[in-house]
This record gives structure tokens, sequence and C-alpha cells, in this order.
């Protein structure tokens, strides 16, 4: 799609041409359709202009089916759905040039729901998911695809429209053509020749409709009744199909003489939408969701009784929805699609009035104000742009948030920082009552342990059970009545000084410590970061019990045990690969995001099967999603492991954990403390000591004495390694690579170090 279809009148051909690429190729489905094992969820954005937003809404066939934990407030741009999944889109809360894309997958039958994000980045122009797959067009519309890691989308080619199959992506070039990719037998390699303006895919099949609204499908599952006619939309399922009539009446055809609805024949629908055996449209008359293909849909085919006919937008170039205005705000209305129409057959039912104008219209005159409205326009936006990006470089268009941020996370997954005070948030989490907490840790499914039960476990938390010190206490290990070993955190009960920090921690901190570990926790799971297991709050103690890591601490492993199975580079390749698995769990795929704060050695704990999992939450913080955004606070950590630049400037990124997280990988290679003494009894970093030697390629000058020299085998991933801890640890946090490019280059670092394991484990798969 593009400005070839604008409206044709002269006067109004200037005006649109001026908005041809802002408001075009924003194609978002506001109904999606989910089959998974025996359920159906239907899910639609239902328009509230009460509250000047639209909702998410499902329904689960049969009912009850899939629970939907949505919060009322959450708006969303569009939605896709697949087998066993859900995902919306929507603008950043933090930042109007980033949106961000959040996935629900459903299990057991749709009793259990996980949450991720998925996307974090520039706004995308469509957006399209099959039954396994979802991809979308960028800002330059070049295709991305997620949950499709075997696939890998190569060329240069860009697309103006996409559809996705089982296996396999068709798109629409600028002139029309098809192209498919991936592996859909039938379908990639066998496109139609021609110019198209519509494509669809369905499980096995794909259909386009060409610029004269004439029907071609191809594909290993296309049968020979296809019907002919002149159609504008599709929707493409299993085996059989559903088209759009130029007059807005539907057509459907497919295996076992598949045929829509005889109480939908005459009904007219603006737009149709399907997966796998489930198809719907969005009635004209009065947006209402009519489903069908089912037995469950026959006595009540109507799922909504209104729904949000498309994505709401400031201008329409092809025209308006009728009626459609008092869905969206400011002004805005759902916009028509840009396709020519043609008239359609005399067999079909008789067409509605069409405002469309068709490709006959076009002159050379139109053409020529065609061109020159949208170079003129995006030459002007171009002009905007760059004073915008000096404006902001000068003074600074960043999240900034005074004070420290201790803010308590909503159970709504798609919060983020609060415009409130920092000040009084921090006040207000030491002010939560027992009920409260206990009403927080409840949402992750935490046990809530007795003081008792934790006091004889303990020996009334005696020294012989002490095993070292947190953020906010003393941690003890424990073995409970039912033989489980526990790791218990309790908060110390008097104002005292850390040297873990930077800086003095009181009693103040250390409550919203004890509540920080209690609300990230509760809510993250994964492999590589430890599992709290339960609470206990009193109005005298606060008391977290964790998992017990049994081997301990990296940072014993390398500075205090002689004896230790760390001696061999894979090993510590593994241990680097499974801390910035975690890291990078909670950067990346946690809602919000989290900044750890105090990535360190003694952070990183060993379980009984040598898994390295990422613990302490006590200083983490909610981070911005935007990554050249900061949060304004008084630095914490740990001394040698804290950023400079946060340090200096008071300004956390994410960028500042990968700086710790870059000492940590400096101390694996060279067995050195973050913070030791030279051969003259002089402190040093050791960044002050490793990185001029890696820069000169020199590393095997500073790699750990203790561990026979690398082979020629291993020698290039470690030496990989040392290249990545000195991009860590750059003095300007935007020079410093994300922790999703560190997990991609350790994990072909320990590929290049093909030495054999030298004990039993599995960390090297993915598991995020």
């Amino acid at each position: 799609m593009g400005c070839f279809f604008c409206k044709s009148h002269p006067f109004s051909l200037l005006i649109s041409s001026f908005l041809c690429f802002i408001s075009f190729s924003f194609s978002f489905s506001t109904v999606s359709i989910s089959e998974t094992s025996n359920l159906t969820l239907v899910c639609a954005l239902v328009p509230s202009p009460e509250l000047n937003r639209s909702s998410l809404n499902c329904s689960s066939f049969p009912s009850p089916g899939i629970q939907t934990p949505f919060h009322p407030n959450d708006s969303f741009t569009g939605i896709v759905s697949g087998d066993g999944f859900l995902c919306g889109f929507r603008p950043s809360l933090s930042s109007s040039n980033v949106s961000v894309m959040h996935c629900w997958r459903f299990f057991n039958n749709g009793t259990t729901m996980e949450f991720k994000r998925i996307y974090r980045g520039p706004a995308l122009n469509q957006l399209e998911a099959g039954n396994s797959h979802i991809c979308g067009l960028n800002a330059t519309n070049a295709l991305d695809c997620w949950q499709w890691p075997e696939f890998n989308p190569t060329g240069d080619q860009n697309f103006s429209e996409i559809a996705v199959g089982e296996g396999f992506v068709c798109g629409l070039s600028e002139d029309g053509k098809i192209s498919c990719r991936g592996n859909g037998a039938g379908v990639t390699g066998e496109e139609p020749k021609g110019n198209y303006q519509v494509i669809a895919a369905g499980f096995r099949h794909a259909c386009a409709i060409s610029r004269g609204n004439d029907l071609q499908c191809w594909g290993n599952t296309v049968v020979d009744d296809t019907p002919r006619g002149k159609f504008n939309a599709l929707a493409l399922g299993l085996n059989r199909s559903c088209a759009l009539w130029t007059n807005g009446t539907v057509i459907c055809w497919g295996e076992n003489n598949f045929s829509l609805p005889q109480e939908l024949e005459r009904r007219s629908f603006i737009t149709i939408k399907a997966k796998r055996n489930v198809f719907c449209g969005v009635s004209t008359l009065d947006f209402s969701l009519f489903c069908w293909g089912d037995a469950m849909f026959n006595s009540t085919s109507m799922v909504f009784s209104q729904v949000l006919p498309g994505p709401c937008r400031a201008t329409c170039p092809c025209g308006s929805v009728s009626g459609s205005g008092s869905f969206c705000s400011n002004g805005g209305s759902i916009c028509q699609a840009c396709v020519s129409i043609a008239p359609s057959l005399p067999s079909a039912p008789s067409p509605q009035p069409q405002n469309r104008s068709t490709s006959s219209d076009w002159n050379g005159r139109m053409i020529a104000f065609l061109v020159v409205g949208c170079v003129g326009s995006f030459s002007l936006l171009l002009v905007v742009g760059f004073f915008v990006f000096r404006y902001c470089k000068g003074r600074g268009c960043r999240v900034h948030d005074s004070g420290r941020l201790e803010e308590t996370v909503s159970p709504s997954p798609t919060n983020r920082v609060s415009n409130q005070p920092q000040a009084s948030l921090a006040h207000a989490v030491l002010e939560k009552r027992p009920s409260q907490l206990t009403s927080l840790a409840n949402t992750g499914g935490l046990e809530e342990f007795s003081l008792e039960v934790l006091i004889q476990a303990t020996n009334n938390f005696s020294e012989d059970h002490k095993i070292g010190t947190g953020s906010f206490g003393s941690v003890y290990r424990a073995t409970m009545d039912d033989g489980r070993e526990v790791a218990i955190k309790r908060a110390e009960t008097m104002t005292s000084t850390s040297s873990y920090a930077v800086g003095t921690v009181r009693q103040e901190d250390k409550g919203n410590a004890f509540v920080n570990e209690l609300q990230y926790l509760s809510r993250l799971h994964h492999k590589n970061l430890v599992r709290l297991l339960g609470f206990c709050e009193t109005s005298d103690e606060r008391v977290l019990v964790y998992e017990y890591m049994r081997n301990g601490t990296l940072h014993d492993h390398l500075h205090k045990l002689q004896s230790s199975p760390f001696m061999s580079w894979a090993t510590r390749l593994r241990i680097a690969l499974d801390a910035a698995r975690g890291i990078e769990y909670l950067h990346e795929y946690a809602v919000p995001p989290i900044i750890h704060r105090d990535i360190k050695t003694s952070n990183i704990l060993l379980d009984a099967t040598w898994t390295a999992k990422v613990s302490d939450f006590g200083l983490s913080l909610i981070g911005p999603e935007d990554e050249k955004s900061h949060l304004s606070l008084q630095a914490a950590g740990t001394v040698g492991y804290v950023d400079p630049e946060y340090y200096r400037f008071q300004q956390l990124t994410n960028k500042s954990d990968v700086y710790s997280f870059g000492i940590v990988l400096l101390e694996l290679l060279t067995g050195l403390k973050a913070i030791h003494h030279n051969e003259n009894g002089a402190p040093r970093n050791v960044v002050d000591f490793a990185v001029p030697y890696i820069g000169r390629n020199e590393i095997h000058r500073v790699l750990d004495s203790r561990v026979p020299a690398p082979t020629p085998f291993e020698i290039e991933g470690v030496a990989s390694v040392g290249w990545v801890a000195a991009a860590c640890v750059r003095a300007e946090g935007r020079h410093r690579p994300s922790m999703l490019e560190i997990v991609k280059s350790l994990e072909k670092a320990l590929t290049d170090c093909l030495l054999p394991p030298t004990f039993s484990r599995s960390s090297t798969e993915s598991s995020t």
C-alpha cells in the first residue's frame, strides 16, 4: 500500500500526500483468534469512549476456559495471536519514540499463563502472526520475525504488506510483486506473477488480490472451488478460506464444503480474520464481532456487541470508516483500507455505494501532485527531525526521576515508572502493612512461613547456621521439616554500615531492600535467577526464604577455595554465560525491565548442578524502557564494580549492570579480585591491569595462572571473552554492548572453546 491509492481529488491529493508516509502503513489488527488444545480464545480491542481508550477483551470457548488477567486500563494499538499465545502492541509509556510488544502464553489447557515482553524499539508498520510465529515490518519496511529462531529473513527487499503462514511468510513489494520465504511447501517458490494489492496466508496456502480485485490462491491445500469475482479482503485458515466481496459480504470455501453460515450471508463486514478453523468478521452495521467455522459458534455467533474495527489514526488518506470517530480521542478516526475497488460481478450480491476511487481516475497531473507532495513533506519532516535532535542533544530529552526509586509494582505487568515523587514512593514502601506484603507475595505464588518454623530450622538464627550477608541482613542455611534445604535471609534490626555498598546503609534502605527482593523475585522466573520460595513478615521481623545454592558463590571459587572445578576455561565460560542470561532476562524480558545495581561474583551463586544464578535484588530498581534514558539517583553498589559513569554523574542505566558484569568477566579471566594488590602491595583495579593487555591482543599475559593455558581450540573463545569484557568496561555507557549482544558473544565463545566439561550439567541452552 502507499500513496498510489490515495483519494483522487486534485485539491485533497496534495494534502493527503503530505500525510502519506505518516498514516499509510500502520496496519494492525484489532481482532485475534487463538486455538490451543480444545479451547478457542477470541480477543478484540473494545472501545471505551468514556476513558478515551480501547481495552483488550477476550472470550474463551467453551467457557470459562482460558483465564485472561488483563488490566482494564491497558490500551493496545493492535493484537495478534496463534497456537497458545496472544500478543499486544502498544506505544511505550516512557518514551513516545519507542513501542513494545507484550505476549501471553497459556499452558495446561489455559489454566496457566506466562507474560513477557518480546520486542521494544521503534514503532512497527505492520504486525501479523501465523499459527506459531510473529512477523512485522519495521520503520524501513524490512521484515522482522519473533518466536522463529530458525528463520533468518535474508535479503534487502522491503515490503508494503506481509502475511504469515505455518513456516512461511509472504510479502508484497512496493510494485505489487509477491515474494515468499521459509518452508512453505507449495507456497514458497510458487508465487503467482502479476501486480497485487492484498495478500493473506493460511496454514499451508496463500491467496492474493490483484489490483483489478481478482483472486489468486496457491499452495498444497488449495481446492478447485476458489470463487471468481472482485474482492478486497481475505481470511485464510486450515484448508479453508473466506473473502470479502467489494460490496462487504463474505463468501467462504474449502475442505468439506466449508461455507458461510446462512444467517450471516447477507450481513456486510468491514474486515475478516481467521486462524485454523475459526473465522471472525466485524459487522459494518454496528461494529459487532461475529465468528463462525466451529460448531460452538452455531448458536452464539456474536462474540462481542461492539469492537474497534481498526486502529485509531489522526488522518485517513483514503477515508474514514463511517461512525468510527466516536471511538477515537483527539479527533482521530478509523481508516478505510487503501485498496482500489473494481465493480463486483453481477452474480455477487449488489454492492453498496463506494466512495473510493479506481485506478482509472489517475492522470499525469495527479501523479505530479502526488510526487511533489510526498517529496516536500518528507523534506519538511527531515528538517523538523534535525532540529528536534539538536534540541534533545543540547537539553537532554531523558527520563529524569529525582531521588531514590523504590516503587511498588502493581500486579498489572504493564505498569511503568510513576511520575510520583520518589521520596514519597520510598516512604510508601516502608509503610507497607503485613497484609499488603502478603498480598504482594501471593501474586507470585510464594509460601508464607511462620517465624516459629524459621527459628526452629536455624536454631534461633545461630552463628552455626550463618553462611553470609546480603543486601539487608544475614543469610542462614536451614533444613525444613519436609527435607528441603533453604537459605534464609533475615533483615538486620539495627542501623549499621556495610562494606558491600557505596556509602552508609540506613535502616530505611534495608526496609526498601526487603520489599525490593520480595516484589521482584515473586514475579521473576528464570533458570539463571535464584528462586524465592517464601517469606515471613511480622511487626518485628522480615525474613525471605530462597532455594539453597549448594555450591556457594562464584567469588569463593575464584578467590577463597583451594580446590575448585573452575580450573578449566570451558567451565568458566559456562558460568559466565549462565550469569549473562540471568541479567539479560532482567534487562530484555522482565516487564518492567529491572536494573540489578549490584552485579558481582559474590552475588552469582551455584546450585547442585553447577548452574550459575544471579541473586540479591535488594538494590534493584525498575529501569527505563528506553536505553537512551536514565534514572537520576545517588550511586549504590559495591566498590570495584560500580560503573564510574554512574558514580560520577548519578545517572543509572542498564549499561551500569553491563559494566559490573564486565568486572565479573575480568575476574573469571584473571583470577584476581575487582580491587586487589599489585606486586608492590598497592591497591589496583582489575580494569587497569587487564584491559591494556587485551587491547594489545596479549590476553595470555593476564590469564589466571592456576588454570592450564588455553589449548589451540580454546584460545579463540577465551580471547573473544576478553574483548567482550573490555567492551563492557568502556568509560561511556553508550559504547558498551547490551546484555543481548553479550549473551550472543558468549554463546559463540563457548562453542569455540571445545574442551569437554569437567562435570555433568547442561546450561548452554537459552532459557529465556
